[in-house]
């Protein structure tokens, strides 16, 4: 084979990593590419990589000669035992120096622990999230790298080259941090996607069931709801998606089934926000809806059992729309709040050094979650890095001042009429909840400490100041320790 010349390589030729491919030779670079199976190295080089400089790898050998030192190799394959597989095969082949990608959604200890491994062998990790989808990978994905950071001006070109580009000329691709730090924060986007998701589908659902709104309604309302505080890429292919007929003239929307698929990173998100002790509801909620979704033939029994509530609307059909208008982005706030809430509260536990407003930014473009609402985020954080929640930005305040109204209103509309609407309760609870001064949790202290002696802290003594109270008079004076699982 010739003298290495390629500037980057590429591993695993599904659509993604061939979109990927292409998107990097349209902006300049040389890329060597290699695939498990040649016939698909074969067809992908006489099909859409006919006519470039891309340079097609039988064996790996082969493929690691190709490239320029330091040798840059993403990987484009199936997350969990493939990766490790994969740098256990390409070990041989790779130096000091050279640079791993991994390009998919590998969970972020599985990245950390991989940094760790080849950083013992001198060869540098990047764990990359890369959100847009086929599209996205084709024309311009978010991308959001951490990992080595060593590794960074070495593939910063590239990756930024080939990002999507914000409204103001920005890249929406920048390092990250630390360990699996990458592959975290697309974890959160990820459960946000969810989140984002699922309200939507339960203003549908409302619309639908207790507004009367046709399929035709709806496509109008999602469109003038894209021109406004609302604009966002979820919201717009929602409105394509209403209008979209078959052949026959018919409704395509009304003959899918409404069972849920997922692929696992927004349980991951939920896993997650167990672990650092914070309350990410909503997402937690859209991945239990997803998960109801699929008990069909159990809810079409208990539909039988328990009908719906016959009640017709009998409010103004405009003014429902618009709290329902409200209720999404209320909800919305509330979700990105507890997103970021999770990745600083990770951020604190793995000593990551993130810069949030950043992460928002990258949010922006190609990515699924892209919205005109995330240009509101950075300037929160630029005033206060350590802010502990959006919601106490003065942005984001008034926000929701002016919309939990329409939220409320909704939730209870729904209640009413029996329709299900778990994010946005679970949106609204956590918005009440996080501006109680005054929580129960006085008398949750007091049960626990009555029949485990889990101690409790007194509102007239200092804090980490711990007592336990003899409650029958027969339980004794000693206390458990006070940890918290």
């Amino acid at each position: 084979m010739a003298s290495a010349s390629a500037d980057i390589g590429l591993i695993g030729l599904a659509v993604m990593g061939q979109n990927l491919v292409l998107n990097m030779n349209d902006h300049g670079f040389t890329v060597a590419v290699f695939n498990r199976t040649y016939a698909r190295t074969e067809e992908f080089l006489a099909g859409p990589a006919k006519n470039t400089k891309i340079v097609g790898c039988k064996e790996l050998s082969d493929f690691f000669a190709a490239i320029k030192r330091p040798r840059k190799v993403m990987f484009m394959v199936k997350a969990g035992q493939s990766v490790d597989d994969l740098i256990q095969e390409c070990l041989p082949f790779l130096e000091k120096g050279d640079i791993v990608i991994d390009g998919g959604n590998s969970h972020y200890p599985d990245t950390q622990r991989r940094e760790e491994f080849l950083k013992s062998k001198g060869i540098f990790y990047i764990g990359t999230g890369i959100s847009g989808g086929e599209e996205g990978a084709r024309h311009g994905p978010s991308i959001m790298p951490g990992g080595s950071a060593e590794a960074w001006p070495h593939v910063k070109t590239i990756f930024q080259a080939i990002a999507a580009k914000a409204s103001d000329g920005m890249p929406c691709c920048d390092w990250i941090g630390e360990g699996g730090s990458g592959h975290y924060v697309k974890m959160v986007h990820n459960g946000i996607e969810y989140g984002d998701m699922q309200i939507i589908c339960e203003g549908y659902q409302i619309l639908r069931d207790i507004a009367g709104c046709s399929l035709g309604e709806l496509h109008d309302i999602f469109v003038e709801w894209n021109r406004g505080e609302l604009n966002s890429y979820l919201i717009e292919i929602t409105a394509q998606i209403f209008a979209y007929k078959e052949g026959d003239g018919s409704y395509l929307l009304d003959k899918i089934l409404d069972v849920a698929g997922q692929k696992g990173t927004g349980k991951w998100t939920g896993i997650s926000a167990f672990e650092q002790d914070t309350p990410v509801t909503l997402i937690a909620e859209a991945v239990f809806a997803r998960c109801l979704s699929s008990y069909k033939n159990e809810r079409t029994e208990a539909s039988k059992l328990f009908p719906m509530i016959g009640k017709a609307y009998q409010g103004d059909k405009k003014e429902l729309i618009r709290k329902v208008g409200e209720a999404l982005y209320a909800s919305k706030i509330i979700s990105y709040a507890q997103g970021f809430m999770l990745i600083q509260a990770a951020a604190k536990a793995m000593r990551w050094h993130l810069d949030y407003g950043a992460i928002a930014m990258m949010w922006r473009g190609g990515c699924i979650i892209r919205s005109q609402f995330l240009g509101k985020i950075k300037p929160a954080f630029d005033k206060d890095h350590d802010l502990p929640c959006l919601l106490l930005d003065v942005f984001f305040s008034k926000e929701m001042q002016r919309v939990n109204l329409g939220l409320r209103e909704v939730v209870a509309t729904a209640a009413l009429h029996g329709v299900p609407a778990p994010c946005f309760s679970a949106a609204l609870s956590f918005f009440d909840g996080f501006r109680s001064s005054k929580l129960p949790a006085n008398l949750l202290q007091a049960q626990r400490d009555f029949f485990g002696a889990h101690t409790y802290e007194r509102t007239d003594q200092a804090r980490n100041k711990f007592f336990h109270t003899n409650w029958t008079g027969k339980g004794g004076n000693v206390s458990s320790t006070t940890y918290n699982a």
